[in-house]
C-alpha cells in the first residue's frame, strides 16, 4: 500500500504503518492537550489508541493465520486510523474455509475481552458504565468495552466488514457464490442507507460509515461478478494482437510519433525478438520533460517488467496486474511477444461478453473493472 512503512515482522507477516495513521496519533495529543493541558493527559490518550490499535492488530492476525492453515498467504497488515487491512494472496475459495477466516479477527477481540474481564473481575477494579467517558476511565476497562464494540461493528452483515463475509459464506453453502455475494452486498447496502437516515439526523460519524459501507459492499459485488465473468478463459481470448512496438535503438521521439497514430499507451520494447522493457505512457512523459526526445527508449524503459503466457487463465493475470498497479502485461509465447493484455482491453472483453450473455438470454451484467485487493479489515 502506497504511503506506508513497514514497523516490523509478526508470525513472518510484515506490518505497515500508513503515514495517515500518524494523523490520527497527532490529533489525539492535540485533543488531550486541549483538554488536561498536562503531558500525562498526552501519553494517556495516545497509550490507549496503541493499545487499541495492538488489539486491531491481533484481529489481522487472526484473519492472516487461519487464512495460512488453508494455504492462503498473507502479504502484509498495514494500520490506517480507521482500522487494520490484511492483505491475503487470494480469498478463499470454499465458504467453510470464508467463514472460519472471517469469524478468526473477531475470535481475537472476544479472547481479548474475556482476559480483560476476568483480570479487572480479579482485581476488583471496576467502575460503573455511567462514569466511563471515552477519554477517562480506568485504561484496562476503557480497552474492554472498546474491544466488545470491535467485535459488535465487526460482525455487521455488509462488506467490508467481517460480517459481510460470513453472511456471504453462509449463503454461498447453499446457493451460487455470485448470488450470494448479491445478496450480502445489497443487505450491506441497505444498512447503509440506515445509517445514513439516522446519521442525518445528528451523528454524523453514522454518515462516514454508511458511505463506507456502501463503497464497500459495491466493490465487492463488482469484483465477484468480473472474477466470475474472467474465470476459465485464456489470455489469448481477450489479449491485443493488434499493437505497436519499440525497438531497443528506437528513440523517445519515435515514441512519440507511434503515441500520436494510436490510442496504445504503453509500448513494448524489443530486442532480437525478445522483450527486454516497457515504456509506458507515463515514464515516457517524465523523460520527455527532462531530457528530451533525442535520448533512446531504453533510458526511460522498464527493465523490471511483469510479462504472461497467453495460454494462462485470465482470473490470474487479472489479479497480478492488480497487484503490480500495472496497465500492461505483455503477452509472451514460446519466449516470443505474442500480445498485450491491457486493464482497458479487459474492460471491452467484459462488456463484450457481458452482451453476449444478454442476447442470448443469459443474466450477465457489466462488471467494472477497480483495482482492489484481497483484504480483511
Amino acid at each position: 500500500m502506497k504511503w506506508s512503512w513497514k514497523i516490523g515482522t509478526l508470525a513472518g507477516i510484515e506490518l505497515r504503518m500508513h503515514v495517515t495513521f500518524l494523523l490520527l496519533l497527532a490529533w489525539v495529543g492535540a485533543t488531550h492537550w486541549m483538554a488536561g493541558r498536562s503531558f500525562d493527559a498526552v501519553w494517556s490518550g495516545v497509550a490507549f489508541i496503541l493499545a487499541l490499535f495492538g488489539c486491531v492488530l491481533l484481529h489481522e492476525l487472526g484473519h492472516s493465520l487461519a487464512a495460512r492453515k488453508y494455504g492462503i498467504p498473507t502479504r502484509d497488515i498495514t494500520l490506517l486510523p480507521i482500522g487494520g487491512v490484511a492483505r491475503l494472496e487470494r480469498m478463499p475459495e470454499k465458504p467453510g474455509q470464508e467463514l472460519w477466516v472471517a469469524l478468526a479477527g473477531p475470535a481475537v477481540n472476544v479472547a481479548i475481552s474475556a482476559a480483560l474481564f476476568l483480570w479487572l473481575s480479579i482485581t476488583q477494579k471496576w467502575v460503573p458504565l455511567g462514569q466511563m467517558q471515552v477519554a477517562s476511565g480506568p485504561f484496562l476497562e476503557r480497552l474492554l468495552i472498546a474491544n466488545v464494540w470491535l467485535v459488535l461493528f465487526n460482525l455487521i452483515p455488509a462488506f467490508p466488514m467481517d460480517g459481510g463475509r460470513v453472511l456471504r459464506a453462509l449463503l454461498a453453502s447453499r446457493m451460487e457464490y455470485v448470488r450470494a455475494t448479491q445478496i450480502a452486498a445489497g443487505v450491506g447496502q441497505g444498512l447503509a442507507l440506515l445509517f445514513g437516515l439516522i446519521g442525518l439526523f445528528g451523528n454524523p460519524m453514522l454518515l462516514f460509515i454508511a458511505l463506507f459501507v456502501w463503497i464497500g459492499a459495491s466493490s465487492e459485488a463488482s469484483a465477484t461478478q468480473m472474477k466470475a465473468a474472467l474465470a476459465g478463459t485464456p489470455i489469448q481470448a481477450a489479449m491485443l494482437t493488434d499493437f505497436r512496438q519499440l525497438s531497443s535503438g528506437d528513440t523517445r521521439a519515435d515514441a512519440v510519433r507511434l503515441g500520436r497514430e494510436g490510442s496504445q499507451q504503453d509500448f513494448p520494447v524489443v530486442e532480437r525478438g525478445r522483450v527486454v522493457g516497457i515504456l509506458t505512457r507515463s515514464d515516457l512523459l517524465l523523460a520527455l520533460a527532462e531530457h528530451g526526445q533525442d535520448h533512446p527508449v531504453t533510458s526511460a524503459m522498464r527493465r523490471e517488467l511483469l510479462t504472461t503466457d497467453y495460454t494462462e487463465m485470465l482470473e490470474i493475470a487479472f489479479q497480478r496486474l492488480q497487484e503490480c498497479g500495472c496497465h500492461t502485461m505483455p503477452v509472451i509465447h514460446e519466449g516470443r511477444l505474442a500480445g498485450l493484455l491491457t486493464m482497458d482491453n479487459l474492460g471491452e472483453y467484459l462488456l463484450i461478453q457481458a452482451a453476449i450473455n444478454k442476447g442470448s438470454g443469459g443474466s450477465g451484467g457489466a462488471a467494472v473493472l477497480q483495482s482492489r485487493e484481497a483484504g480483511w479489515s
